[in-house]
């Protein structure tokens, strides 16, 4: 269960009923389908992220990600393509699930080019989380040299090739996310050139992802204080303990302060980008240390014994792979020398 403790959260936050929201939350996990058909209670009790949502957004996405780390791994995605819909002025299909493939790596290319005045998608895209279980998507290709646009594609066009026997990974197991095949795909353009970039709000996503890596390490705490609370005299588990709550509370301030400052109109142009790199940054710094923490306390009963504890550990593990470690605080050190 979540309880917000910090004082900066707005009243988009406070408002909203997160025991509802982790009850939901609770029976929607039965499987990979039952996960995703609960994106459609989350659009109803969260909503997608506007400038006047933030706190409820975050703090919703945190209730959920304490109740399963996968499950938010599944929604964050959705609401963020309903986010940049609106954005667009475009409306999504009534019933259907979306992602948002926006990666790049070496060697993988997609091309969007104009056949008979109608936009197709060709060649590969990577990183494409639960690309052979969604509907749609929204989709980055290059345009021109140094271009790329926003498309929206459906995933059920017999173009598209999906292979998730190349997903081995310990963590999230249920979220493959492997390269994709787009062949000749129909795509919709969603803005120009750039404009995926260049909108209002883009960093306020990864505020999103940010915020679920702190509800999936809220769990870790409440179990490290369940074992606190059987051997009290235990020093060393005490120390732990108050050390992950001081890390948790920090992790929860950073992304309330974030809220706060989305909201009264404070992070748009580069100071959005800015404010999104640091949160991020001291969320995950702050998770790696709550979970090492919790694993050097608890020792390796849990890991052996606990499959939802096992499940949390892996899956926290490899979400907080979004964020590139060293290489995104070098680039927030750029941001600050380059800062007006």
């Amino acid at each position: 269960m979540i309880r917000l403790q910090s004082t900066a959260w707005p009243s988009s936050g406070t408002s909203l009923d997160l025991d509802a929201l982790h009850d939901a939350a609770t029976g929607s996990l039965a499987s990979i389908e039952s996960r995703l058909a609960f994106t459609s209670t989350a659009v109803r009790l969260v909503g997608p992220l506007e400038q006047r949502t933030a706190g409820r957004v975050f703090a919703g996405l945190g209730a959920i990600a304490a109740a399963d780390v996968t499950l938010a791994r599944v929604v964050e995605p959705h609401l963020d393509a309903l986010a940049i819909l609106h954005q667009a002025d475009l409306e999504p299909p009534a019933v259907s699930t979306w992602g948002v493939f926006a990666a790049e790596a070496p060697g993988l290319r997609l091309d969007a080019t104009l056949v008979d005045d109608a936009w197709q998608l060709s060649g590969t895209k990577p990183w494409c989380s639960l690309a052979s279980h969604l509907s749609d998507a929204l989709v980055t290709a290059h345009t021109a040299p140094g271009e790329r646009r926003l498309f929206a594609v459906a995933l059920t066009d017999p173009g598209v090739t999906t292979d998730d026997s190349v997903w081995l990974a310990r963590g999230l197991p249920l979220v493959p996310s492997g390269p994709v095949g787009f062949d000749g795909v129909p795509a919709s353009p969603v803005g120009d050139d750039g404009w995926y970039l260049r909108r209002p709000g883009f960093s306020w996503g990864g505020i999103g992802v940010a915020a679920c890596w702190w509800g999936g390490a809220i769990t870790l705490v409440d179990r490290l204080l369940a074992a606190a609370r059987t051997r009290p005299d235990a020093d060393l588990l005490l120390r732990t303990l108050g050390a992950a709550a001081v890390d948790l509370s920090i992790a929860e301030q950073a992304i309330a302060d974030a809220a706060q400052a989305i909201e009264h109109g404070h992070a748009d142009d580069t100071a959005g980008p800015r404010l999104a790199q640091r949160v991020r940054s001291t969320v995950r710094g702050r998770v790696d240390a709550i979970r090492a923490g919790v694993l050097g306390a608890l020792g390796p009963g849990p890991l052996t014994s606990e499959p939802a504890y096992l499940a949390r550990m892996s899956d926290l593990e490899l979400y907080v792979q979004q964020d590139h470690g060293d290489r995104d605080l070098a680039r927030y050190g750029r941001m600050l020398v380059e800062a007006d």
